[in-house]
């Protein structure tokens, strides 16, 4: 899922005001217009990357491995879903099955009462009756029951094929399930094999950048780095969504300041201000890796790439100037342009952008300034 900015603003365009810009005289050139704005952020993203060219190939390899890794992790999940959806319609199945055979059991029971019923009368019943010479009326009454019979045993007989022919449709379904389930299962190993090698090749990648830093006063002033390239990309984003024609719609996000839900649970490992690099400007939450991450209220995805420092990032825009980040993700659950409410899942925590233990970044901005979370998220 590598995105890139350009596309991202595209997008969110299309699909968040789609019916503004449709009453607009001209709607091609309001998408060269957004066009020309992804290709200048992404130009300087690409300027603020060559000042980094010590690092470059690592950074690039890690870039690789990360994105790989949230793509193996969102496939995994999808095969985990499909495996329960598969389990759900096999039990579906074997309690259809079960019932069916139940009903054949009943069918055939009350059959061969019937043609107990039948071979008592003999194999002519009709001669027999003639024959006897017994009153009419109850010849006429004989002949009824028998009719009546043969309908009922002819009726069982047609409701004892259909059964069983919904029995063999039962057991195809099942047999198919089982293959699909069988496959489902080999493509959860592959899968799992390739998200244990991935992991050894990020962590044999983090090692090596760790390795390169001399001093700790060194690593900090490359993350800081890191945060000077992320503000200004961040900014630009900003100044160019204020300068649309048709700003995004409000979510009314400022009345529910103080109130919003977490995006993730666990505790705060950093705080405003007072985290390292990237992470100074929100909060740091601990979380177990592969906990879904909500987001904490309505909005479009305008954002959802790989970026140095941030790992895997998603930013939400909330309308009214507000945005709100998450990084060092697992794996994306929602993708660029699509539109979420509050408790909406996009995603997991994870420890990406070469972190060692994962945790959830959560960053407030207002007007393209980030702001103190805990200032807008309840109290716990």
């Amino acid at each position: 899922m590598r995105h890139r900015l350009a596309g991202a603003l595209g997008l969110l365009l299309l699909l968040s005001w789609a019916a503004p810009l449709a009453a607009q005289p001209d709607e091609r050139q309001a998408r060269q217009h957004l066009d020309a704005i992804g290709g200048e952020i992404q130009a300087l993203n690409q300027r603020l990357e060559g000042t980094r060219s010590a690092r470059d190939d690592a950074d690039q390899a890690l870039r690789r491995v990360e994105t790989a890794l949230a793509e193996t992790h969102r496939r995994l999940d999808a095969l985990q879903a499909e495996r329960r959806r598969l389990d759900d319609e096999v039990h579906d199945l074997e309690r259809q099955r079960e019932t069916l055979e139940a009903e054949r059991d009943d069918l055939e029971a009350a059959l061969a009462t019937q043609l107990d019923a039948l071979y008592r009368l003999g194999q002519t019943p009709q001669l027999k009756l003639l024959l006897n010479q017994e009153e009419p009326a109850r010849l006429d009454r004989l002949q009824t029951y028998l009719n009546h019979l043969t309908r009922a045993r002819n009726a069982r007989l047609d409701e004892l094929a259909e059964l069983n022919a919904r029995l063999a449709a039962n057991r195809r379904a099942l047999d198919e399930r089982a293959a699909a389930l069988a496959d489902n299962q080999a493509a959860l190993e592959a899968r799992g094999a390739e998200l244990v090698e991935q992991g050894r090749e990020r962590q044999a990648l983090v090692v090596e950048l760790d390795a390169r830093y001399a001093s700790e006063q060194a690593r900090l002033a490359d993350l800081n780095q890191d945060r000077a390239h992320a503000e200004r990309v961040l900014r630009q984003v900003q100044e160019e969504l204020a300068r649309l024609q048709r700003p995004p719609p409000s979510t009314a996000i400022t009345q529910t300041r103080g109130d919003l839900p977490w995006p993730v649970q666990g505790a705060i490992a950093s705080r405003f201000g007072r985290g390292e690099g990237v992470n100074r400007n929100g909060i740091l939450i601990q979380a177990a890796e592969g906990t879904p991450v909500e987001a904490v209220h309505a909005g479009r995805v305008v954002f959802a790439d790989w970026m140095r420092g941030f790992g895997n990032l998603l930013i939400i825009d909330h309308g009214d100037h507000i945005m709100t980040l998450h990084a060092h993700l697992q794996r994306f659950d929602v993708g660029v342009g699509a539109a979420v409410e509050g408790g909406t899942r996009i995603g997991a925590v994870g420890a990406s952008g070469g972190r060692g233990q994962p945790a959830l970044y959560f960053e407030v901005r207002r007007d393209g300034d980030p702001i103190d979370p805990q200032g807008w998220i309840a109290r716990r």
